[in-house]
Protein backbone atom coordinates (compact mmCIF):
# COMPACT_ATOMS: atom_id res chain seq x y z
CA UNK A 1 0.00 0.00 0.00
CA UNK A 2 0.94 3.70 -0.61
CA UNK A 3 2.29 5.69 1.70
CA UNK A 4 -0.06 9.00 2.04
CA UNK A 5 1.02 9.77 5.91
CA UNK A 6 3.88 10.85 7.83
CA UNK A 7 4.44 11.12 11.34
CA UNK A 8 7.50 12.85 12.63
CA UNK A 9 8.72 13.10 16.44
CA UNK A 10 9.39 16.76 17.01
CA UNK A 11 12.50 17.02 19.05
CA UNK A 12 15.88 15.99 17.60
CA UNK A 13 13.85 14.98 14.64
CA UNK A 14 12.35 18.36 13.15
CA UNK A 15 13.53 20.86 15.09
CA UNK A 16 17.37 20.55 16.99
CA UNK A 17 16.25 21.35 20.66
CA UNK A 18 19.10 19.49 21.90
CA UNK A 19 21.52 22.27 23.29
CA UNK A 20 17.87 23.10 24.96
CA UNK A 21 16.95 20.05 26.48
CA UNK A 22 20.74 19.42 27.54
CA UNK A 23 21.06 23.19 29.27
CA UNK A 24 17.53 22.62 30.61
CA UNK A 25 18.56 19.23 32.56
CA UNK A 26 22.09 20.61 33.71
CA UNK A 27 20.32 23.82 34.88
CA UNK A 28 17.94 21.34 37.11
CA UNK A 29 20.25 18.59 38.14
CA UNK A 30 23.03 21.40 39.29
CA UNK A 31 20.26 22.74 41.39
CA UNK A 32 19.36 19.94 43.65
CA UNK A 33 22.98 18.05 42.86
CA UNK A 34 25.47 20.53 42.51
CA UNK A 35 28.60 19.53 39.56
CA UNK A 36 27.31 15.84 39.90
CA UNK A 37 26.15 15.38 36.18
CA UNK A 38 27.84 16.64 32.85
CA UNK A 39 26.78 16.98 29.30
CA UNK A 40 27.29 13.25 28.69
CA UNK A 41 25.33 12.26 31.77
CA UNK A 42 22.18 13.94 30.47
CA UNK A 43 22.09 12.22 27.09
CA UNK A 44 20.17 9.61 27.87
CA UNK A 45 17.58 11.35 29.44
CA UNK A 46 16.34 12.87 25.71
CA UNK A 47 13.68 11.30 24.05
CA UNK A 48 11.23 9.52 27.09
CA UNK A 49 8.49 11.83 28.91
CA UNK A 50 9.85 14.07 31.67
CA UNK A 51 8.29 12.74 34.64
CA UNK A 52 10.05 9.11 33.89
CA UNK A 53 13.36 10.42 34.09
CA UNK A 54 13.29 12.71 37.12
CA UNK A 55 11.62 9.99 38.61
CA UNK A 56 14.11 7.89 37.98
CA UNK A 57 16.33 10.17 39.87
CA UNK A 58 14.34 11.14 42.77
CA UNK A 59 10.82 9.85 43.60
CA UNK A 60 10.34 12.65 45.87
CA UNK A 61 10.72 15.74 44.08
CA UNK A 62 9.18 14.85 40.43
CA UNK A 63 6.96 17.49 40.23
CA UNK A 64 9.35 20.35 41.93
CA UNK A 65 12.58 19.50 38.99
CA UNK A 66 9.93 18.96 36.14
CA UNK A 67 8.60 22.46 37.16
CA UNK A 68 12.11 23.88 37.66
CA UNK A 69 13.18 22.53 34.38
CA UNK A 70 9.79 23.89 32.33
CA UNK A 71 10.31 27.25 33.30
CA UNK A 72 14.32 27.31 32.42
CA UNK A 73 13.29 25.87 29.29
CA UNK A 74 10.35 28.06 27.65
CA UNK A 75 12.34 30.91 28.99
CA UNK A 76 15.73 29.87 26.69
CA UNK A 77 13.62 28.15 24.01
CA UNK A 78 13.68 31.14 20.98
CA UNK A 79 17.73 31.44 22.14
CA UNK A 80 18.48 27.59 22.27
CA UNK A 81 16.43 26.28 19.30
CA UNK A 82 17.46 26.09 15.62
CA UNK A 83 16.56 24.39 12.65
CA UNK A 84 17.61 21.47 11.12
CA UNK A 85 18.74 21.49 7.00
CA UNK A 86 16.19 21.05 4.46
CA UNK A 87 13.11 20.56 7.20
CA UNK A 88 11.03 23.72 6.00
CA UNK A 89 11.41 23.09 2.49
CA UNK A 90 10.68 19.35 2.61
CA UNK A 91 7.47 19.76 5.37
CA UNK A 92 6.32 22.45 3.28
CA UNK A 93 6.55 20.44 -0.52
CA UNK A 94 5.40 17.17 1.34
CA UNK A 95 2.06 19.41 2.42
CA UNK A 96 1.93 20.91 -0.72
CA UNK A 97 2.00 17.28 -2.67
CA UNK A 98 -1.11 16.33 -0.41
CA UNK A 99 0.78 14.08 2.12
CA UNK A 100 -1.40 13.79 5.27
CA UNK A 101 1.38 15.35 8.17
CA UNK A 102 1.17 14.54 11.67
CA UNK A 103 3.95 15.13 15.12
CA UNK A 104 3.76 12.59 17.65
CA UNK A 105 5.71 13.61 20.49
CA UNK A 106 6.42 13.63 24.32
CA UNK A 107 6.76 16.96 25.20
CA UNK A 108 3.26 18.80 26.51
CA UNK A 109 1.49 20.94 23.98
CA UNK A 110 2.54 24.33 24.91
CA UNK A 111 6.49 24.04 24.30
CA UNK A 112 5.12 21.80 21.33
CA UNK A 113 3.30 25.21 20.18
CA UNK A 114 6.25 26.94 20.66
CA UNK A 115 8.82 25.07 18.71
CA UNK A 116 6.09 25.00 16.22
CA UNK A 117 5.46 28.25 15.76
CA UNK A 118 9.37 29.96 15.89
CA UNK A 119 10.17 27.91 13.02
CA UNK A 120 7.45 28.26 11.17
CA UNK A 121 6.18 24.56 11.02
CA UNK A 122 2.74 25.13 12.38
CA UNK A 123 1.16 25.77 9.04
CA UNK A 124 1.84 22.37 7.52
CA UNK A 125 0.50 19.89 10.53
CA UNK A 126 -3.03 19.19 10.88
CA UNK A 127 -2.77 17.13 13.86
CA UNK A 128 -0.09 17.25 17.07
CA UNK A 129 -0.33 14.88 19.23
CA UNK A 130 1.36 15.10 23.14
CA UNK A 131 2.13 14.02 26.31
CA UNK A 132 -1.27 15.71 27.02
CA UNK A 133 -3.50 13.73 25.00
CA UNK A 134 -2.43 10.39 25.77
CA UNK A 135 -2.17 7.68 28.73
CA UNK A 136 0.55 6.18 27.21
CA UNK A 137 3.58 7.64 25.72
CA UNK A 138 5.95 6.31 23.04
CA UNK A 139 7.20 3.23 22.49
CA UNK A 140 3.46 2.74 23.12
CA UNK A 141 1.76 2.64 20.09
CA UNK A 142 -1.79 4.70 22.05
CA UNK A 143 -0.11 8.02 20.02
CA UNK A 144 0.47 6.81 16.62
CA UNK A 145 -2.82 5.25 16.84
CA UNK A 146 -4.41 8.22 17.98
CA UNK A 147 -3.02 10.17 15.38
CA UNK A 148 -3.88 8.24 12.19
CA UNK A 149 -7.49 8.02 13.31
CA UNK A 150 -7.43 12.02 13.44
CA UNK A 151 -5.80 11.61 10.27
CA UNK A 152 -7.98 9.21 8.30
CA UNK A 153 -5.19 7.41 8.20
CA UNK A 154 -4.19 3.29 8.30
CA UNK A 155 -0.75 1.63 9.36
CA UNK A 156 0.01 1.10 6.42
CA UNK A 157 -0.37 3.80 4.68
CA UNK A 158 1.93 5.94 7.19
CA UNK A 159 5.31 6.03 8.41
CA UNK A 160 7.08 7.17 11.50
CA UNK A 161 9.98 9.36 11.11
CA UNK A 162 12.20 9.98 14.37
CA UNK A 163 15.83 10.48 15.97
CA UNK A 164 15.00 7.75 19.36
CA UNK A 165 14.75 4.47 19.58
CA UNK A 166 11.12 5.21 21.34
CA UNK A 167 9.68 6.23 17.54
CA UNK A 168 11.18 3.24 16.17
CA UNK A 169 9.81 1.50 18.43
CA UNK A 170 6.58 2.95 18.38
CA UNK A 171 6.09 2.89 14.77
CA UNK A 172 7.07 -1.07 14.70
CA UNK A 173 4.54 -1.36 17.75
CA UNK A 174 1.80 0.50 15.75
CA UNK A 175 2.56 -1.37 12.34
CA UNK A 176 3.75 2.00 10.97
CA UNK A 177 6.80 2.03 8.82
CA UNK A 178 9.47 3.50 10.35
CA UNK A 179 12.61 6.39 8.99
CA UNK A 180 15.54 6.81 11.64
CA UNK A 181 17.71 10.35 11.02
CA UNK A 182 21.10 10.34 11.07
CA UNK A 183 21.61 13.07 12.70
CA UNK A 184 20.14 11.93 16.11
CA UNK A 185 22.50 13.21 18.92
CA UNK A 186 23.08 9.69 20.07
CA UNK A 187 24.47 8.64 16.49
CA UNK A 188 23.43 7.49 13.13
CA UNK A 189 24.51 3.81 14.62
CA UNK A 190 21.98 4.22 17.29
CA UNK A 191 19.70 4.64 15.15
CA UNK A 192 20.49 2.34 12.72
CA UNK A 193 20.58 -0.49 15.70
CA UNK A 194 16.90 -0.14 15.91
CA UNK A 195 16.52 -1.33 12.51
CA UNK A 196 14.27 1.29 10.72
CA UNK A 197 12.84 0.48 7.47
CA UNK A 198 14.46 3.92 6.39
CA UNK A 199 17.66 6.02 7.62
CA UNK A 200 17.54 9.44 6.42
CA UNK A 201 20.86 11.61 6.18
CA UNK A 202 18.76 14.72 5.71
CA UNK A 203 15.32 15.18 6.03
CA UNK A 204 14.87 16.21 1.90
CA UNK A 205 15.91 12.11 1.59
CA UNK A 206 11.84 11.90 2.37
CA UNK A 207 11.54 13.70 -1.32
CA UNK A 208 13.43 11.10 -3.00
CA UNK A 209 11.60 7.93 -1.09
CA UNK A 210 8.31 9.27 -1.88
CA UNK A 211 9.09 11.07 -5.39
CA UNK A 212 8.44 14.13 -4.96
CA UNK A 213 9.88 16.52 -7.55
Amino acid sequence: MKINTILFDLDGTLINTNDLIIESFLHTLNYYYPNQYKREDVLSFIGPPLIDTFQSIDEERVEEMVARYRKFNHEQHDALVKEYDTVYETVKALHENGFKLGIVTTKIRSTVNMGLKLTRLDAFFDVVVTLDDVENAKPHPEPIFKALKQLDASPEEAIMVGDNHHDIEAGKNAGTKTAGVAWSIKGEEYIRSYHPDYLLKKMSDLLVIFGVK
